[in-house]
């Protein structure tokens, strides 16, 4: 969710969940059934394959145009010579310390 900006309500609007549910899957509490992966994998636009093999790897195949510029929605943009950051500048700076998309266990 950091990598697109959006919030556990959010995600949880775009698959049909509450909040609170979002909440719970992602700190581990209850697990994703196979229709809500499918879903979580269908609102990032992230085949599911992708969403298991890891932070790094999920957060390089998101759509360009479902990539924040402003990481967590709170943070200042990355700027690059007085212009948004690009691509490649953005997966980077998502990749470092990036919790991940989703939990999945």
């Amino acid at each position: 969710m950091r990598a697109t900006g959006e919030t556990q309500r959010d995600l949880a609007a775009g698959i049909g969940l509450a909040q609170s549910q979002v909440s719970k899957r992602q700190s581990g509490i209850t697990a994703w059934d196979l229709a809500e992966v499918d879903a979580v994998s269908r609102h990032y636009g992230i085949p599911v394959p992708d969403l298991f093999a890891g932070v790094e790897h999920a957060v390089h195949k998101l759509p360009a145009h479902r990539r924040a510029v402003t990481i967590g929605g709170t943070q200042t943009a990355l700027t690059v010579q007085g212009r948004t950051a690009g691509a490649a500048m953005r997966r980077a700076a998502l990749a470092v310390g990036s919790q991940g998309l989703v939990k999945l266990s």
